[in-house]
């Protein structure tokens, strides 16, 4: 049997699995840089809607950002794996994630044959979001989203692939920047997501970052619970995010390697997977 076929017969049982189910997927790091890498992850996303799956994409932007701060001579700073974000830094954000980042995502999907819609936290007070400070650190007007307006994703949902920017405002209006792992993860547990995805840099958690031998294959929520406050740098919010979305009765998570070309489908339709898979607690 050729590979192609016996490929196609092994992705059969997920795709019955996983038909009408919410896949929630935070999409950042270099899936979002490369030009190859952008054009897979739009076609990937479309052949998920294709089959049957309901496909939610919450995106960052961190390096887009970082290059415009970089242009503007403004200071670039992080504090638990959260960009220290000024009233500068949030004028940047958003202007980057919704004027340019949103839209590009919006279009590639278009593309592919499927119509997307591309909103932000503000949009239809999807977000309700709150000042956080990590570790009792100030870190400016960075968000927590409160509140996920699930009737507005549900209504989009139904005809497009709603595309998410992670960005919102307190009661006030005032806006803030959120932590595009945390997004995905208060999206997810709001909606119940059956599976939430996260798309990284590296292999996925590893037990020292230092050695990309020591990736964790699988964890339930209760050991990454206890593992939290040993974890630095960005994979900190991805561990918490995976935790709360599967708390919303969720049925995992997983943290993967966006660097590889259809990584989301490798994850989703193979036997081995790739990455790291986080379950509820046993």
């Amino acid at each position: 049997m050729s590979r192609d076929i016996s490929t196609l017969l092994e992705a059969l049982p997920y795709i019955r699995e996983f038909h009408g189910k919410t896949i929630v997927i935070k999409y950042g790091g270099a899936a979002m840089i490369d030009e190859q890498l952008r054009e897979d992850f739009a076609r990937d996303v479309v052949l998920l809607k294709y089959v049957g799956m309901n496909p939610i994409i919450v995106h960052g932007g961190g390096k887009e950002i970082t290059e415009h701060m970089d242009k503007l001579g403004l200071e670039v700073n992080f504090v638990e794996g959260l960009r220290v974000t000024d009233a500068e830094t949030v004028d940047v954000a958003k202007m980057v994630l919704i004027g340019k980042v949103n839209k590009d995502i919006v279009g590639r999907i278009n593309r592919y044959g499927q119509p997307a819609v591309g909103i932000s936290g503000d949009d239809g007070a999807l977000f309700r979001v709150s000042k956080t400070t990590p570790g009792g650190n100030d870190v400016g007007f960075v968000g927590k989203v409160d509140h996920v307006n699930v009737g507005l994703i549900d209504h989009i949902a139904e005809d497009y692939i709603p595309v998410i920017a992670s960005v919102g405002s307190d009661r006030n209006g005032q806006s803030y920047n959120i932590n595009a792992d945390e997004a995905a993860g208060a999206v997810a547990h709001a909606l119940g997501a059956y599976k939430t995805i996260f798309l990284t840099d590296v292999e996925g958690w590893l037990k020292d970052p230092a050695d990309h031998g020591s990736l964790i294959t699988g964890a339930d929520t209760a050991e990454v619970d206890a593992a939290l406050d040993s974890v630095d740098g960005g994979m900190r919010p991805k561990l918490a995010a995976c935790v709360r979305a599967i708390r919303g009765g969720g049925n995992s998570a997983h943290i993967i390697d966006g660097r590889k070309p259809h990584s989301l489908l490798l994850e989703l339709f193979t036997d081995a997977g790739i990455g790291t898979k986080i379950v509820p607690e046993a």
